[in-house]
């Protein structure tokens, strides 16, 4: 399952350009351009064309235009001064043909370009309502979904570590990592070679800064990092 989506949608003078960067993002952009008089395209990167923001209620209500159970959906989008209409609305004379409004943009969509931007919005917001709602956030800061999983087996670890630590007292080592989440008894460390663990805080030697996100040294147990492969014997 991949993460992110673009699909654009162009015609002899509109392109119209579905994006998410990413399933936990609750919402999604549309972007268009237009053809100007010298034959070329506008350039978003150059500050031209249109883009819009679309969260998950008004992706659902585009979803009911695309299926039919809405003749024409349409909103007002504000960004700081600047208030944008957009619109997704069945043609009255052709029930294949679907027009999109953005602001001073329009496109329209055929009966294949509709079909496939209903099955792209409809997988999209599954993938939104599974990875976009769910909270990954241990202190304040957010933590994938595998981590969140682990915690508990590291909680259990957090609790063996005084006594382990006494086992191995004074067998520690030096390591490179930044802390990524936090709670009480333990840090989620992201190594060197890119692996997150839950390291128990009593097997941290070492004064750490748990604001700071970059790479820091941690003096740290022997035992941990063995158990973790992140140092051999």
């Amino acid at each position: 399952m991949v993460d992110k989506h673009s699909q654009s949608f162009f015609g002899q003078s509109t392109g119209l350009t579905l994006l998410s960067s990413s399933r936990s993002d609750p919402y999604l952009y549309f972007k268009c351009i237009q053809k100007k008089q010298n034959g070329s395209w506008e350039k978003p990167s150059a500050g031209e064309g249109k883009t819009i923001k679309c969260n998950l209620d008004e992706i659902i209500m585009i979803l009911q235009v695309l299926e039919k159970n809405e003749k024409v959906w349409s909103s007002f989008h504000s960004f700081k001064d600047s208030k944008t209409q957009i619109s997704f609305k069945w043609d009255d004379n052709n029930d294949k043909k679907l027009m999109v409004k953005i602001g001073k943009y329009s496109k329209v969509l055929n009966f294949s370009q509709v079909e496939l931007l209903r099955l792209l919005l409809k997988h999209m917001l599954k993938e939104k309502i599974e990875y976009a709602t769910t909270s990954n956030f241990i202190g304040n800061k957010k933590v994938s979904k595998e981590n969140i999983k682990n915690f508990q087996e590291n909680q259990i670890i957090a609790q063996k570590s005084i006594e382990n630590s006494k086992v191995n007292e004074g067998k520690t080592s030096q390591i490179e990592g930044s802390i990524k989440g936090s709670t009480d008894k333990a840090l989620l460390i992201n190594f060197n070679n890119d692996t997150e663990i839950w390291i128990p805080r009593s097997t941290i030697k070492s004064n750490y800064n748990i604001e700071d996100d970059s790479n820091q040294i941690f003096l740290i147990d022997e035992w941990i990092l063995k158990k973790n492969n992140l140092i051999h014997n």
